[in-house]
């Protein structure tokens, strides 16, 4: 079994850019553990556990996405994603045009063929930047929630699929193929 994601690619210098407000807003970054910069992404849908055997289909059922211009994306801001009332996910935001949500839908409706589940969750972009596995102190996360910097717009036009190798240290991405967008 192989596991998978589709994600729509952020260019280097934007990944730059949103770490570099990242290090500014923690005080101390080289206290913390943040994600590597090539796996920051939009994940457009989590495909999961697949027979090995289907890459070839997937990989060719995907290609509809080489339909879709290139998106106008903007990060403006941090939040956090919490259980039991800790923060487990520090996120950049990732706004863009409605049409992303459609080739969502598309991807949905397409890899049901291969009985990957349609995920029920409303599409959420964001962008994560650090997993976080101890607690971190209430004045950290005031600092991201109030931490303000100038929108940073850019254009995405590539979507991969992506295999994710799960490593005791975390996961590992290999990009399997790339879909250059209009």
């Amino acid at each position: 079994m192989i596991r998978l994601f589709v994600a729509l690619k952020i260019p280097d210098v934007v990944k730059s850019e949103i770490f570099k407000h990242c290090y500014a807003a923690a005080e101390s970054p080289s206290d913390y553990r943040w994600e590597d910069k090539d796996k920051v992404h939009l994940t457009l849908k989590f495909i999961g556990e697949v027979k090995e055997e289907l890459i070839p289909q997937i990989t060719d059922e995907l290609e509809f996405v080489k339909n879709y211009s290139a998106f106008d994306c903007k990060v403006s801001r941090f939040g956090f994603f919490f259980r039991d009332n800790q923060a487990k996910i520090l996120w950049c935001n990732i706004e863009t045009d409605d049409s992303i949500v459609l080739l969502v839908d598309q991807l949905n409706i397409r890899l049901q063929t291969f009985d990957i589940e349609i995920e029920k969750r409303k599409f959420k972009g964001h962008l994560t930047l650090m997993r976080i596995k101890k607690p971190v102190s209430e004045n950290f996360i005031k600092r991201f929630k109030e931490y303000s910097f100038d929108s940073i717009k850019f254009n995405a036009n590539e979507i991969a699929l992506i295999q994710s190798v799960l490593k005791p240290n975390g996961s590992e991405y290999k990009v399997l193929k790339i879909y250059e967008l209009k």
